[in-house]
């Protein structure tokens, strides 16, 4: 049953013990909204079976129904391992889209909103002995515009630059047990001028004189700190200096030890609670030691400048949609791209799956997080991205591969930022709550134009080489040009010396198989790469550019602008994209 992503799912906090409960569920739609009043949570119709995590709107979920169902229904049967017994029962959603309400035998165990994040529930007390029952509600209202949906299309079927929805379980569910005391979430931050790594831990239970926190952390192999020490609070911070802790200062020398595409080094970490002398929690997790900067408004990794070469990728598959059918389709995705000379991916209008990012940080390859936008303006969609944004932020702030922070893109939901203050404000309120959760990246205001603050100054431009090149000539030009009519700056903002780079440009359509549009089109692969070349340089030859953002990886549904099909199938020569990237 369970044979679908069966990977640990959260690959910076893993436990070994715990249950995948991915597979085939009972499934039916409720269109006439009658679940709630029949109880469906006690006595589940069991109308249709569903391959979990993909949505109903999925060749791969085995419905395959594109069709509009707002509320939709899961079930399923489980069994609480023996050896589970005196322990506390979490169950974990990866994403459900975008409003769930879970039962465990009749009883609701836990309410989430948002399409995007990660929820849990403590379920000890609604188990019982032999089989138990798991239903989860889930409401995604189609016509709400308000709602952070990102590429999702609010109409029946994609069309321009929008694609099928994904409703429901996306991610994977899992299981496991935890004793009453137990470590509950880790944050990572590296210091590399001083050398330190820093680790925020957080604790759940019972705290006293008598709760422990050992730390090991080791670097290929080799164990550089041991730390134990006593736990006062459900919140402890310790710093560890690995500067100094090398024993084998050569082989250090030789390898390098920072975090960097090139080199992406990573430090293991095993992390035990212990109390009153007995292991009652054991996670492994790992980091990398890098720093983002902007400094004299120039982007730095590591205290170096440091040019980025990002593809756009929307993150969809074939069949599957928002949801990798495996986990080495997740990994591939960046090897493609460093094979075309990529050093990095802009994850548009997705917050992508933590796999992506572990294989990111794994592999050496930038990412820039961006949250899904709504399409329009409303308080009520202020309250929702917001609250989701945070949830994004907090559970991706320690991989070292997520250099930059997107939350809004291009104006949507904020289509009148240019003149009006309101959603101006929304802008910066934005820019200030990423700010103040995570103070090691830069942050975009207002991806691509109309920017009220930002550390970055994303510019979105699908002109020909030659115009691009004339805008790109010095800072004032780049600054005071319009794309799709609208201004770099929103009104009452201006450039303020911060880093420019080109994070949508190309947009080249060639046709292989399946109709489609782009922003420009070619008609053979030899054409392709002359476009991207001669599109590319005019940017790498800017004197002002530091980095830019070609849209995009692969083709999706009718968007046919991407270096590979939709099934990730090279349209050209690999190699000669690379070349072309690594002029620069």
């Amino acid at each position: 049953m369970n044979n679908v992503r069966n990977e640990y799912p959260r690959p910076q906090f893993v436990r070994e013990e715990w249950v995948n409960l991915n597979g085939e569920w009972n499934f039916s739609f409720d269109d006439n909204k009658k679940g709630l009043t029949e109880k469906w949570y006690d006595s589940f119709p069991k109308e249709k079976k569903i391959l979990v995590p993909f949505a109903f709107q999925t060749e791969k979920s085995g419905i395959n129904d594109p069709s509009f169902h707002d509320v939709v229904w899961y079930h399923r049967e489980f069994d609480v391992p023996d050896n589970w017994e005196d322990k506390k029962l979490l169950l974990h959603f990866g994403a459900v889209d975008y409003r769930a309400w879970v039962y465990v035998n009749g009883e609701m165990v836990t309410f989430h909103e948002g399409g995007n994040t990660p929820f849990q529930a403590n379920i000890t007390h609604a188990v019982k002995e032999g089989s138990n029952e798991l239903v989860v509600r889930v409401e995604d209202p189609s016509e709400d515009e308000t709602i952070p949906r990102g590429k999702q299309y609010w109409h029946e079927k994609p069309e321009s630059i929008f694609y099928t929805r994904t409703t429901g379980i996306w991610q994977t569910v899992w299981m496991e047990a935890v004793e009453n005391t137990h470590i509950d979430s880790i944050r990572w931050t590296p210091q590399i001028d001083r050398g330190d790594i820093e680790l925020e831990a957080e604790f759940a239970g019972d705290i006293d004189e008598d709760v422990e926190l050992q730390v090991t952390i080791q670097f290929e192999g080799q164990t550089i700190i041991s730390d134990r020490a006593t736990v006062f609070e459900n919140y402890t911070k310790r710093s560890f200096n690995l500067r100094n802790r090398f024993t084998d200062r050569s082989n250090i020398h030789h390898s390098g030890w920072y975090w960097t595409p090139e080199t992406p080094n990573l430090f293991d970490v095993e992390l035990k609670s212990i109390k009153g002398g007995r292991e009652t929690d054991n996670v492994t997790s790992y980091f990398g030691m890098r720093k983002v900067s902007i400094d004299h408004g120039e982007f730095r990794l590591n205290n170096k400048p440091y040019y980025q070469k990002l593809v756009l990728d929307q993150g969809y598959f074939p069949g599957a949609l928002l949801t990798a059918p495996t986990d080495d389709d997740l990994k591939q995705d960046i090897v493609l791209a460093k094979e075309m000379g990529f050093n990095g991916a802009r994850k548009h209008q997705k917050v992508e799956d933590p796999r992506y990012l572990y294989w990111a940080d794994k592999l050496g390859f930038l990412v820039w997080g961006e949250m899904a936008n709504a399409a329009e303006y409303s308080e009520d969609a202020v309250r929702r991205i917001s609250a989701e944004w945070g949830e994004a932020v907090k559970r991706d702030y320690s991989h070292p591969s997520i250099v930059a922070w997107v939350p809004l893109n291009e104006s949507w939901g904020i289509s009148r930022v240019a003149h009006e203050t309101q959603q101006q404000h929304h802008s910066l309120g934005m820019y200030y709550l990423t700010k103040s959760l995570d103070t090691t990246r830069p942050v975009l205001s207002n991806e691509g134009w109309e920017h009220t603050i930002s550390d970055i100054c994303g510019v979105h431009n699908y002109r020909s080489a030659d115009i691009m090149a004339d805008y790109f000539k010095d800072i004032e030009s780049a600054t005071g040009m319009t794309a799709a009519d609208r201004p770099v700056y929103a009104e009452g903002f201006s450039y303020r010396g911060e880093p420019v780079m080109v994070t949508e440009y190309g947009g080249i359509a060639y046709e292989i198989g399946e109709k489609g549009w782009g922003y420009s089109s070619v008609s053979t692969s030899e054409d392709l790469v002359e476009e991207y070349r001669r599109q590319t340089e005019a940017l790498q030859q800017s004197p002002i550019l530091q980095g830019y953002c070609y849209t995009q990886l692969t083709d999706v549904e009718q968007e046919i602008n991407g270096l590979l099909t939709y099934d990730r199938k090279p349209k050209c020569e690999l190699e000669k994209i690379k070349k072309i990237n690594d002029q620069k």
